[in-house]
């Protein structure tokens, strides 16, 4: 079988091409070193179908495969899906307890200890004004002390409180914000918005991989804002044959899942009625905060309350009559008597007439009950406790999860000393090609152009 001399002209034209394509692919990678959620490209080579050669054609009489070149067969994203399971992973628990730590963090501030304005020091001065109280009974200002130092530790109670309330509130509003879903108008919340994002690309994905075609750059942003929906809570996904998917949240304590994303449809509608779920990530670090009863929060402020209704109860079972009177939440209803309030001077000391302090020393005893200070630094320290957990575990999550980011960094990330030197290498071979080209191009033009001359 006669081959073309022009056969080596396309050969030499495919490697040309091949290594083009090498270094555009390169360019490429190096030109989205720093963008964010990028996984770097490569072309894969294979070589382009032989040329088979007819029997005889050869010194021994049999067939042959002359080679034609290479072919470019795909551009291929180098990741490890396993690395990218194990970050979205990693990631719910760090954002749960981000979440958890920040929403701690706030209810602590809240109780200002130690400090001159915390609820350890008015009670010490609260105690300490019935002690001078019980000196001299009769004293107009040291009445008026006593409802005073009374009025400033309801108030610094009923202050802590009210701040914690507003961390729940805060904690509550973002949780809210996050999983509201779209309505109308309304494109929703953060995971709303996700969901309608990852069904747009599902549609465009799954169009283009139908056609042979592989969307490197839509497969890199639907995995980031998978890794960015790990953050809300754990997920779960199902690769589908059309090259979509379908993604939902996963309870960690049911196994119950909760669609987001059917297909190429946003399924998302909202947490389940009265979130009685376990989502993780930071919704459920939220949750945990915020949720009334069984929250982290609710549990401080029934804690307060109780505290409330005892020091109510105990001075003024001391005192022998109303001293404090408080409602119900006790903590934001604690207040000195209205009566007493109005006209100080109706205060007593004693029992036993003008002049008598039993009442005002039995008061004073009560400083470092164990039922009352004793209880409040229980309280203040199972905060602080609870405050230096969630830190440390996010502390321990974050370096977890930095460790898998690395791992998938060095499988996925650019690494520009590796784009230079791939740069070097096909830039060689472009040019290697475009010599063997130059030469056939010679060669021909010796034959078309000199052919008949030889011996003129």
């Amino acid at each position: 079988m006669p081959i073309s001399s022009f056969y080596g002209l396309q050969t030499s034209l495919r490697g040309l091409m091949a290594q083009q394509r090498m270094l555009d692919t390169t360019g490429h990678n190096i030109a989205n070193a720093s963008t964010v959620g990028y996984s770097r490209q490569e072309a894969t080579l294979a070589a382009s179908p032989a040329l088979q050669i007819q029997a005889g054609s050869t010194a021994n009489g049999s067939g042959a495969h002359l080679g034609s070149g290479v072919d470019v067969q795909s551009y291929r994203r180098i990741r490890d899906q396993f690395l990218d399971l194990q970050f979205r992973g990693q990631n719910t628990n760090l954002q749960e307890w981000s979440a958890r730590a920040s929403g701690l963090d706030s209810a602590e501030l809240a109780l200002a200890e130690p400090g001159e304005n915390g609820v350890s020091q008015q009670l010490a001065d609260f105690w300490s004004s019935w002690s001078t109280f019980s000196q001299g009974t009769t004293e107009p200002s040291a009445k008026q002390v006593v409802v005073e130092k009374g009025n400033s530790l309801a108030d610094s109670i009923a202050s802590v409180r009210s701040q914690m309330e507003a961390a729940q509130s805060v904690a509550q509003a973002q949780y809210d914000d996050i999983t509201r879903p779209a309505s109308g108008t309304d494109q929703g919340g953060q995971i709303a918005q996700i969901a309608t994002q990852l069904a747009d690309l599902n549609t465009t994905i799954s169009h283009f991989l139908t056609a042979g075609d592989a969307p490197n750059d839509l497969l890199d942003k639907r995995d980031q804002l998978l890794d960015q929906l790990s953050g809300y809570g754990q997920i779960s996904v199902e690769q589908l044959d059309t090259g979509s998917m379908n993604v939902s949240f996963v309870d960690k304590v049911t196994g119950t899942t909760y669609p987001i994303v059917a297909d190429q449809t946003a399924a998302w509608g909202g947490p389940p009625a009265g979130d009685n779920w376990t989502p993780g990530g930071q919704m459920g670090g939220l949750l945990g905060i915020a949720k009334v009863p069984g929250g982290t929060i609710d549990d401080y402020l029934g804690s307060l309350d109780a505290i409330a209704g005892t020091i109510a109860t105990a001075v003024n079972s001391a005192y022998g009559g109303s001293f404090f009177t408080a409602g119900t939440p006790a903590a934001g209803t604690l207040q000195v008597d209205p009566a007493l309030q109005l006209n100080p001077s109706a205060l007593v000391g004693g029992s036993g007439g003008a002049g008598s302090n039993d009442i005002a020393l039995a008061v004073a005893k009560l400083a470092g009950d164990a039922s009352i200070d004793g209880a409040y630094r229980a309280f203040v320290a199972r905060v602080g406790s609870n405050v230096n957990e969630a830190e440390r575990q996010q502390g321990n999550a974050q370096v977890l999860t930095d460790s898998v980011e690395d791992r998938r960094q060095s499988v996925a990330g650019v690494s520009m000393d590796e784009e230079m030197s791939n740069m070097v290498r096909f830039q060689r071979a472009y040019q290697a090609s475009a010599r063997a080209m130059s030469t056939m191009d010679e060669m021909l033009d010796v034959l078309i152009n000199r052919t008949g001359k030889v011996g003129l």
